[in-house]
């Protein structure tokens, strides 16, 4: 069974994807035991997480994979090209950088440096 977790490590939070293996009981190894991210619930880290993800229209730059943002190069009202760089996500310790996917207007901004999103996540809409 596979379990997502955050893990918090010198103030940098992380999404990671935990196996869960049956041992077939025989091998003596103690069960894995994980407390629930909301059970520690840290303010820090619940205000660093930003709203789940939301399905992507044909002008939102989304995250490519689960990471931590580390630059929004644009603002609402702003208008770009198509393949301006309008964040940089850290993921797996490298930088992803994310581009406008056509020329418009910056309609809305969802993430700011410090928030660790997941996969899919609407970061930026470009109308």
């Amino acid at each position: 069974m596979e379990r997502k977790l955050r893990i918090v490590h010198e103030g940098k939070a992380y999404i990671v994807t935990v196996e869960e293996l049956d041992d077939g009981g025989g091998s003596g190894a103690a069960p894995l035991r994980v407390q629930p991210v909301a059970a520690v619930a840290a303010p820090a880290v619940a205000a660093a997480a930003p709203a789940a993800a939301t399905a992507a229209g044909p002008g939102d730059v989304v995250a490519p994979l689960g990471g931590v943002i580390q630059s929004v190069s644009v603002t609402v009202g702003q208008t770009v090209n198509q393949g301006e760089t309008v964040a940089v996500l850290e993921a797996m310790k490298m930088n992803s950088v994310l581009t406008a996917p056509r020329a418009g207007r910056v309609a809305r901004v969802a993430a700011k440096p410090g928030d660790a999103v997941e996969a899919g996540h609407v970061l930026v809409s470009i109308e």
